[in-house]
């Protein structure tokens, strides 16, 4: 009777437009006055306390430090350097966006800001080159979703609190799949384009081209191997990198690339507040409602009903996967990590699989959500960019989708893809 209050009061709420942050408070509320005797004061103390996490600041952190980026000139120069290596191929600049997604994703951690910093420059140019603008609306929008599966990624820290697993060790476990995602993207980029005639962007370069375009892009690189770097190496811990981050990022906007401007800094300030004070009422209402979860020990009953179904590491996944897309399409990331890694936890442990491993099939199906309708964050990002319709964006999403679903079975099937660097580190 108690999930039958909670998830349908949740959905119910959901489905006549309330905000998703307070349908998880009110649908905790709600069970709570219904079928429980818990006080109603624990869910305010649950939703208060829940912000008072030293791992939880790398949050807001990492999102300054991705708007500094965006906006001091290290987005436009990793487009540069993405454009030199792989614009003489066929549909270069949609490979070039993947690829420049990539480098982003190793220092802003959020989907949506990838999109917005990458898809600013390259939506428009694909389109003065010939190149559809759904096609390259999706281009953007599913590279974007590498941004919470390469480090450092703010669902990995979410997953990592709320499951007591190793951030750190989560980190190294996103890297490979991050890569395979990217190049899955790649090949779907080039067989669109070969097939659509688009066309090559530039000759192939010399020696002396990659130089000069790394040494253009070299205060950005560094950023992903300070804040890497710093936390593999011991210097500081994931929240202290994002920290890191932010005044790096700074530094280099304001005195080396002088593209931040004190004026601007308000700019950047505002912007990154608006986009950390929904992240963080989402986070405390989630926490909230999966504390009543855990109360009415909501998780081991599922685990129960799940492990009834089969005890087959690959076949339990593989279901879980099903279930995560679907929750994806209709939860935003953070809340379905903080609510599903209490329930799904527990049963990926069951059969057998390692928490690192679900951990990153968990970010990685989650990260679909960011393209699908009606949530998909970074399908919303890239319409308002491209000036697109969503329907258009959708239908020329579906090979990008498909491609990281076989990359996501791949990792499913091949465990060592994830463990292989953590376990290498440690």
């Amino acid at each position: 009777m108690t999930i039958g209050i909670l998830f349908i009061s949740f959905f119910a709420l959901m489905l006549i437009g309330v905000p998703i942050a307070v349908s998880l408070g009110a649908a905790a509320l709600v069970t709570m006055v219904l079928a429980t005797n818990l006080q109603l004061s624990s869910i305010v103390q649950q939703a208060f306390t829940s912000l008072d996490s030293f791992s939880l600041l790398a949050i807001p952190l990492f999102i300054l430090a991705g708007v500094l980026m965006g906006q001091g000139g290290v987005s436009k120069r990793l487009l540069k350097l993405a454009e030199v290596l792989v614009g003489f191929m066929t549909g270069g600049l949609a490979i070039g966006t993947v690829l420049a997604s990539m480098f982003f994703a190793a220092i802003s951690g959020s989907g949506p800001a990838t999109v917005a910093a990458i898809g600013s420059f390259m939506i428009e140019a694909m389109d003065k080159k010939g190149y559809h603008k759904s096609f390259a609306a999706a281009v953007t929008a599913s590279a974007g979703s590498i941004g919470v599966i390469i480090p450092p990624s703010i669902p990995f820290i979410m997953f990592g609190i709320v499951g007591g697993v190793s951030i750190g060790s989560l980190f190294l476990a996103g890297i490979i799949p991050g890569i395979l995602i990217g190049l899955a993207l790649m090949i779907v980029s080039y067989g669109v384009a070969k097939k659509n005639n688009y066309p090559k962007d530039g000759s192939f370069p010399s020696f002396m081209d990659v130089l000069k375009a790394l040494n253009y892009a070299k205060w950005s690189l560094l950023i992903p191997v300070i804040i890497l770097g710093g936390i593999y190496s011991g210097f500081f811990s994931p929240t202290e990198s994002a920290a890191v981050a932010c005044v790096y990022a700074l530094i280099i906007g304001l005195f080396v690339y002088k593209e931040l401007t004190f004026k601007k800094l308000y700019d950047v300030f505002l912007e990154s507040t608006l986009m950390n004070v929904p992240v963080i009422i989402i986070i405390s209402f989630s926490i909230s409602f999966a504390y009543l979860l855990s109360i009415e020990k909501i998780p081991s009953t599922i685990a129960q009903f799940i492990t009834g179904i089969s005890e087959n590491a690959i076949v339990t996944m593989l279901l879980i996967t099903a279930f995560l897309i679907v929750v994806g399409m209709f939860i935003d990331t953070i809340s379905a990590v903080v609510i599903l890694t209490p329930i799904l936890l527990p049963v990926a442990e069951a059969v057998g699989i390692n928490p690192i491993h679900f951990g990153v099939i968990m970010i990685c199906n989650l990260a679909i959500g960011y393209v699908t309708p009606p949530l998909g964050v970074n399908l919303f990002v890239a319409a308002h960019i491209s000036k697109e319709l969503i329907e258009r964006i959708s239908r020329a999403l579906i090979p990008f989708i498909v491609a990281m679903l076989v990359v996501i079975i791949i990792i499913i099937l091949i465990p060592s893809l994830s463990l292989f660097i953590p376990s290498l580190m440690n």
